[in-house]
């Protein structure tokens, strides 16, 4: 009798949007989950990386590189600044500026090192980031990371100049893009410098805080789930209550 009354002609389009928020509703739940099982899979990545031996890459560079981000690193070599270049949008508390990205040469190959926040006041061209320069052999210990295009949700995306010009001024720190612009062979990671309560003087090194938690994703599945189950077990009742 429900059944039928539920595809009868006065209650069918209330049964089918309730049919299609059941189903919208298992899909979000489906997709916390998703993500619940990301951020795991994050936190091991995280956890095993840092639990790993320093690795000195002027000793081995490993061919998965890209599969080791997040476990500690260190590189000597020189700094090329004449090829670097910064990284637009950049905040140190609520000043607005740069991130300096310079190759450091090694063994023949380089990689890419976040120096850090420049003020964007006097800072607007290549020339200016001169006064940052550190001229010698240096060595760089920090944390692996892979680059980022543009995200999947807003940002900018960047385009390369058509007549073959360099561009130093980037949205996002896209190694693989960036290292298109050198004359060397670049590592398709990057090195993000340790960083102490006493880096006050830019280049500012800085280092993300990482939470290894599993965030709300199981309570918002729960809920999603919850939500569903209302709208299909419940739907038969208030039917019946109508009669």
């Amino acid at each position: 009798m429900i059944l039928k009354k539920m595809f009868s002609r006065k209650w069918l389009l209330t049964t089918l949007l309730v049919f299609a928020g059941s189903a919208v509703c298992i899909r979000l739940g489906i997709w916390q989950l998703d993500r619940l099982e990301q951020r795991r899979a994050f936190n091991a990545q995280v956890e095993s990386m840092r639990a790993a031996d320093l690795l000195d890459l002027n000793r081995e560079v490993p061919e998965n590189i890209t599969e080791m981000e997040w476990r500690g690193v260190r590189a000597t070599g020189e700094y090329d600044f004449v090829n670097q270049v910064a990284l637009r949008n950049q905040y140190n508390g609520d000043q607005y500026g740069y991130h300096l990205i310079t190759p450091l040469l090694f063994n023949g190959t380089a990689v890419l090192v976040d120096r850090g926040w420049i003020p964007a006041d006097g800072n607007s061209a290549p020339a200016d980031w001169r006064q940052y320069d550190e001229e010698g052999t240096v060595t760089v210990t920090g944390q692996i990371r892979l680059g980022q295009g543009k995200p999947a949700f807003g940002g900018v995306a960047d385009a390369l100049p058509e007549n073959g010009e360099m561009l130093f001024l980037w949205n996002n720190l896209d190694v693989e893009k960036i290292s298109t612009q050198f004359p060397y062979p670049i590592l398709k990671a990057y090195l993000q410098p340790n960083a102490t309560s006493s880096d006050t003087i830019p280049p500012i090194p800085f280092q993300p805080v990482v939470e290894l938690t599993e965030g709300s994703h199981l309570g918002y599945a729960q809920q999603w789930f919850a939500f569903a189950a209302i709208l299909f077990i419940g739907y038969p009742f208030y039917l019946r209550r109508q009669e």
